[in-house]
């Protein structure tokens, strides 16, 4: 059967407003309010669930080991790269009365530079506890020359020197020598992050491993007394270190942790870059992060008036904690310090911290009379003159977590095994964070309406708590019997585009929209559809689009998609969940229950409704527009390209359903028709066309 020209490909031919124009007009206070509601009360959910099953030492026991297994893997590191030759180099030298300082750097990983500067005090006759020394922001430039974060933060480590200690401290990726990214997600845009797993998180906890094993290398240094301490982003790199590698068996953090509530109910995401936070796949809370440093010797520290870390989340991780210390027989090795000031490296933060480590690596009580002083100009920190032209620091985005390069399998059998792996890994690893329970509210009918020949409807529906979504179905009057119904998922634009196809007829209806000019030629189009056939056609625009659109300055999109990466999901994948509730529902709806369903979008969306499609039964046909060639331009979700990218998702959907894709790429969906060829399908089941102006009528 010929078909014609669908509802929404008319939409796309009669572009009534661009999306530029449409955003000043846009009404975000439902959607703000939503939004803000939402990740409330999915943060609840979080902190309810985090370290809930543990009661007892014996718990602890059980459970910490796969615990630690889950950072790795949400930092990129399961499994833990190979430990390659360090190739250390010391490339200068300064001293002072007291200490030698050692300018080095090693490889982490082949072309994964570590920049630091290794203090040592002179006269040593036996072997020192160490102290890793791990930067925050701090970076140090002078005529365009990086000295790195080290330089900022050295006299941390000529105090150490000067007390008996080893220190090497290290620069960060982000403002070291060598300047590579923090800010992926902060401000680069860089959401196929996401998708890949990373987190530059991960990077600066794998230097933090490879430094202690530089650490054991030096005769200087006692292997089984080893410290870690830093502020801010040194902080949060702290806790990576601690929890992840028992060669630590000190730590002081400092400002680098807070809970959940304050990140993303407080809004504390928007002062952190992407360093502060693992990809949460696992949907932690932060307190699991720290509990894992038990019991060994831990000093929170922090000041009161912190604006990123403030003091009431610091207290609510401090207590979490302190009740695993404590059901461990450990809680004297734990305690909270805080003292006066904002996000200031304070001289009351450093003697707390000196005294916590002569405490626990040195037995040491007696009074603090050396405060921390700067003694060097940053030439004499440097270490390179000139930068390695074989350095991968400003690329590791692309290489640090391996991603998958999937075959297409030989047979039926595998095939099937293939595809049931990547559906669990899917829900596991990319959609956890979705509503595990099923008893919504039922939908509510909002209005129905007829006029000019077109019955016009809307059906609200809960996608998830504090997620309140409307359908909307549009057909002839006098449609008795449907013989299809096509589920539109609308993105911004589209959904623009379907208000000036229905302001012609129900503008009424529409008044609590922003509403562009009204298109007569698109809804004479689409009645004469009604008129010809006996179809359905329903629309849906998932969270944050349309009548819940949420703030559009690029500020705010950037932080309320980073706060979904905090909450273990993304706002894509939660997008992927609406579209399901909304199939859901429609098939709630009298006389809706038994007819054929098929679903269509388009750009990035289209992959939304793709993976919809994979988790709802007899989706008769999927027709996907400008479906993005590889999850690096969207849909955005957690991890999904450590095991497949949009060619496997798309050969998943077309075992299922017939697939008609327009794109003008058809060589990237090989693997799609290679699969094909494999599973026997009919020149039908998987369908690519080019896209053309006149979008096509299909068989």
């Amino acid at each position: 059967m010929r078909l014609p020209i669908t509802f929404l490909a008319l939409l796309l031919l009669h572009p009534t407003l661009g999306l530029a124009q449409q955003q000043d007009a846009i009404d975000t206070s439902r959607g703000d309010a939503m939004i803000a509601e939402y990740f409330r009360v999915e943060t609840a959910r979080v902190q309810a669930e985090c370290l809930s099953e543990i009661e007892s030492a014996d718990d602890w026991q059980r459970n910490k080991q796969r615990y630690r297994q889950e950072l790795l893997e949400m930092l990129g590191l399961d499994p833990l790269p190979e430990r390659t030759d360090l190739k250390p180099v010391v490339t200068g030298k300064a001293e002072h009365d007291e200490f030698t300082v050692e300018n080095i750097h090693f490889q982490s990983r082949p072309g994964l530079y570590v920049t630091g500067n290794l203090y040592v005090p002179k006269n040593v006759d036996e072997k020192l506890p160490a102290i890793l020394y791990v930067c925050g922001h701090g970076g140090v430039k002078k005529d365009g020359i990086s000295y790195g974060n080290k330089t900022h933060y050295q006299h941390h480590g000529s105090w150490f020197a000067r007390n008996g200690y080893v220190c090497l401290t290290i620069d960060t990726l982000q403002l070291g020598e060598i300047e590579g990214i923090h800010h992926g997600t902060y401000n680069r845009n860089r959401w196929w992050w996401l998708n890949r797993g990373y987190t530059s998180a991960g990077v600066e906890a794998w230097n933090c491993v490879r430094a202690l094993d530089y650490l054991e290398t030096r005769p200087e240094v006692d292997a089984a007394r080893f410290g870690v301490t830093g502020r801010s982003g040194g902080g949060a790199y702290s806790w990576w270190i601690a929890a992840i590698d028992e060669r630590i068996k000190c730590a002081v953090p400092v400002a680098g942790i807070t809970d959940l509530q304050n990140h993303v109910v407080d809004g504390c995401v928007e002062g952190h870059c992407d360093c502060m936070y693992m990809v949460n796949t696992h949907r932690w809370d932060y307190d699991k992060v720290a509990a894992l440093v038990s019991p060994r010797p831990l000093l929170i520290s922090n000041t009161d008036t912190d604006r990123i870390f403030p003091l009431d989340g610091v207290v609510r991780s401090f207590e979490s904690v302190r009740r695993i210390y404590r059901l461990q027989g450990a809680a004297d090795q734990v305690a909270l310090n805080i003292t006066a000031g904002g996000h200031k490296d304070t001289q009351e933060l450093r003697v707390h911290a000196f005294r916590w480590f002569n405490q626990h690596l040195k037995n040491d009580d007696s009074l603090i009379e050396k405060t921390a002083v700067k003694f060097f100009e940053p030439e004499q920190l440097r270490v390179f003159k000139e930068l390695p032209s074989d350095e991968l620091n400003t690329t590791i985005d692309e290489t640090f977590v391996s991603q998958a390069t999937p075959t297409v399998p030989g047979n039926r059998d595998a095939w099937v095994q293939q595809r049931d792996a990547w559906r669990t890994l899917l829900q596991e690893k990319s959609f956890a964070g979705w509503t595990k329970a099923d008893d919504f509210a039922p939908s509510r009918a909002v209005f129905t309406i007829v006029n000019d020949g077109v019955r016009f409807r809307a059906i609200d529906f809960t996608s998830q708590d504090a997620v309140e979504l409307r359908l909307y179905i549009v057909e002839r009057a006098d449609l008795q019997k449907r013989d299809l119904t096509v589920l539109n998922v609308l993105d911004q634009t589209s959904w623009n585009e379907f208000l000036a196809t229905m302001r012609v007829a129900f503008e009424k209806q529409l008044d609590g929209e922003s509403l562009p000019e009204a298109d007569q030629k698109s809804f004479d189009q689409m009645k004469q559809m009604f008129n010809s056939f006996a179809w359905t056609m329903a629309y849906v625009a998932p969270r944050g689009i349309g009548p819940t659109a949420w703030d559009q300055s690029e500020r705010k999109q950037t932080q309320y998609q980073r706060r979904f990466y905090l909450l273990g999901q993304s706002l894509d994948g939660m997008r992927v969940w609406d579209v399901r509730r909304a199939t859901q529902t429609l098939r709630t709806v009298d006389g809706f229950t038994d007819v054929p369903l098929w679903m269509q979008s388009q750009r990035q969306m289209a992959g939304v409704a793709l993976y919809a499609s994979l988790f709802e039964p007899e989706i008769t046909r999927l027709d996907l527009h400008n479906l993005p060639a590889s999850h690096r331009d969207g849909p955005f979700l957690l991890n999904v390209t450590r095991f497949l990218d949009l060619p496997q998702a798309l050969a998943m959907a077309a075992e299922r359903s017939r697939v008609a894709l327009y794109s003008d790429q058809a060589e990237t969906w090989e693997y799609a028709k290679q699969v094909g060829q494999v599973l026997g399908w009919d020149k039908k089941q998987l369908q690519i066309r080019e896209p053309v102006a006149e979008m096509p009528q299909g068989d």
